[in-house]
């Protein structure tokens, strides 16, 4: 029955939004889909997921059931409702009734009817356990650690033949201080002791740079960094350890050095390479060639990704590395200037060779149209870092912004992808930090706080653990030489960032899937508390960004039930004894409590 009173606030049906086959409506496993429903915030009091198989008919008509969907989250302008359901016969359609205890309507394919005969069903046709998103399983208890090669050790100093700098001077743009394999192989045990299991390495194929992002030659190892033998073994050691190891490939765009594109150079349209870049004209004895690039950037000619033998050289080289040398991922640089199809056929190949290979792309913005199965397993999730350095680093924005941008990103995406984003603070193309932080202390322990207890696989820049601080107007600032004195090092954050990662590896609740609900946010006292579940599991997490104590309660269900303080991993002492709820926040502190941990 429709009431609808046209002197009051109609139900706001502008902001009520699904789309199927996307991050509203996917299949989360074999068995599984996973349906949302956006609409305006506080408006809708119940939603009911009105659901049927196509083929089931009684009477003329379709036989349908009803099931109540959950508000599962809300940002500054939506909730977000929320229902899982394993579909009998793996077809599924499906229509909502929507009410704000005034009217009640039927939002289906047509838009809004009074009951379900008027309107068209969304469908998802049927549940092929082949489409569903299937990142590698070892992502989501992953810890990585990010190493820029050049500036990490200096292992063998004997046979480098163009290091220009003192280890531990101030970086330039073409400073070279002689990072290479053998200092990663001899600091394999303090990752490890650190709890790092995966190895982010920018790239390590023949370049003329300190970066490496000007490929000269993909299928050689640089000389600087060492040979085969020695990048073998280094694999080996990191797999003995149980870490994986990931490799940066640039593939948008190769080096001026690069021998297709020198021919492309020399030859001109005649060169049997003429197609391989996006040339815009060949040049002549008075005009330089001209051509497309990554940014402005003359020295990296972009590829054609499109060009059969340009791609074919490709897949030849992302197969390579894995089939020799058994690395575990690729990271991909500046991946959403490269076609679809392109990265559709990288995935085939490299999964062709490795089943669980991971798959990074490097972008910056929302990238639901790579994440959907057939491309990417990942992004890094700079989004993430940006609204954690402006809500505690810049002070740029309080808690319930802070709040509603984590929520709103989590919904953009499913939480199959979301559950092993690769979220970070910073890279090699970010400045330190701890500098970010103003060299607070106090603020950095936040935000790695909210690094290693976000939903997502997390990695830290080198250096990052131990306060190397960095800024400036260019990236070499960013890339300073780690320090190994110890007397150089921040024990104490080295000491926290480590108890964290700890912490994040005993906790089912804090991998096992991607939702957080938060609890409270409360702008004048900068305080934030979310839940994080999984079972019967459940860990929350109280964060006081401000200067002054506060105070706040436990969740009502948590009430007389046993509470540990993972960071003590004692019971969990309340403020007013032990019948109390309420818990006591000092300035720039926090907690991490758990119920039902074992």
């Amino acid at each position: 029955m429709i009431s609808i009173f046209e002197e009051e606030i109609n139900l706001i049906k502008e902001a009520i939004f699904h789309r199927p086959k996307n991050n509203f409506a996917y299949a989360y496993d074999a068995n599984t889909l996973h349906i949302r429903l956006q609409a305006k915030k506080n408006d809708l009091t119940r939603v009911e997921l009105i659901h049927g198989d196509p083929y089931r008919w009684a009477e003329g008509r379709m036989l349908s059931d009803k099931l109540p969907m959950v508000k599962a989250a809300a940002d500054e302008l939506y909730d977000y409702w929320f229902i899982a359901i394993e579909p009998e016969n793996k077809r599924f359609v499906y229509q909502f009734e929507v009410s704000d205890d005034r009217e009640t309507w039927v939002f289906g394919e047509m838009g809004f009817t009074a009951d379900i005969e008027q309107n068209r069903f969304f469908r998802f046709p049927y549940l092929n356990a082949v489409d569903v998103f299937d990142a590698p399983a070892w992502v989501k208890d992953t810890v990585w650690y990010q190493i820029f090669p050049e500036r990490f050790a200096n292992g063998n100093p004997a046979r480098k033949t163009n290091t220009n700098a003192v280890w531990g001077d101030v970086p330039g743009p073409d400073s070279f201080f002689g990072g290479d394999f053998e200092g990663i192989l001899e600091h394999l045990d303090y990752l490890s002791d650190l709890g790092i299991t995966g190895i982010y390495m920018t790239p390590i194929f023949e370049a003329p740079t300190n970066h490496k992002y000007d490929t000269i030659d993909y299928m050689k190892l640089d000389p600087q960094f060492g040979d085969e033998e020695t990048f073998r073994k280094l694999v080996k050691a990191c797999h003995d350890r149980g870490i994986r190891v990931m490799l940066d490939a640039v593939f948008n765009h190769a080096g001026y050095g690069f021998g297709p594109f020198q021919d492309v150079l020399k030859h001109g349209a005649a060169s049997r390479y003429a197609d391989w870049f996006h040339m815009l004209s060949y040049g002549n004895g008075e005009e330089a060639p001209r051509y497309e690039t990554f940014a402005f950037t003359p020295y990296m000619p972009k590829l054609n990704t499109s060009h059969p033998e340009v791609k074919q050289y490709l897949l030849d080289v992302a197969k390579h590395w894995i089939e020799e040398f058994d690395i575990d991922g690729w990271r991909l640089d500046v991946a959403n200037e490269v076609d679809h199809r392109f990265w559709r056929e990288f995935r085939n190949a490299v999964r062709g060779v490795k089943d669980d290979v991971y798959m990074v792309a490097e972008i910056w913005n929302d990238a639901m149209p790579w994440l959907q199965g057939d491309q990417f397993d990942s992004v890094m999730n700079y989004p993430f870092g940006e609204a954690v350095i402006d809500f505690i680093a810049k002070d740029k924005i309080e808690a319930t912004r802070f709040a509603s941008l984590v929520t709103s990103h989590l919904q953009i995406y499913p939480e199959n992808v979301s559950r092993v984003l690769f979220n970070l603070l910073g890279s090699h193309d970010t400045p330190r930090i701890l500098t970010v932080c103003g060299e607070d202390l106090n603020k950095l322990k936040l935000a790695f706080l909210l690094l290693y207890t976000y939903p997502g696989s997390p990695c830290i820049y080198y250096g990052d653990e131990i306060g190397l601080t960095g800024d400036g107007d260019d990236f070499a600032y960013y890339r300073a030489c780690m320090e190994w004195e110890p007397e150089k090092q921040n024990q104490e954050l080295l000491a926290f960032v480590k108890r964290l990662i700890a912490i994040r590896k005993a906790s089912p609740a804090l991998t096992d899937n991607a939702r957080m609900e938060f609890l409270k946010t409360d702008d004048a006292k900068g305080l934030v508390i979310y839940r994080r579940r999984s079972g019967n599991e459940e860990i929350l997490v109280a964060l006081n960004k401000g200067d002054q104590p506060v105070e706040f309660e436990l969740p009502a269900s948590w009430s007389g039930k046993s509470v540990v303080d993972l960071w003590t991993g004692q019971q969990a002492e309340q403020d007013k004894g032990p019948q109390s709820t309420s818990f006591k926040l000092d300035g720039k502190q926090f907690r991490i409590l758990g119920l039902g941990i074992k």
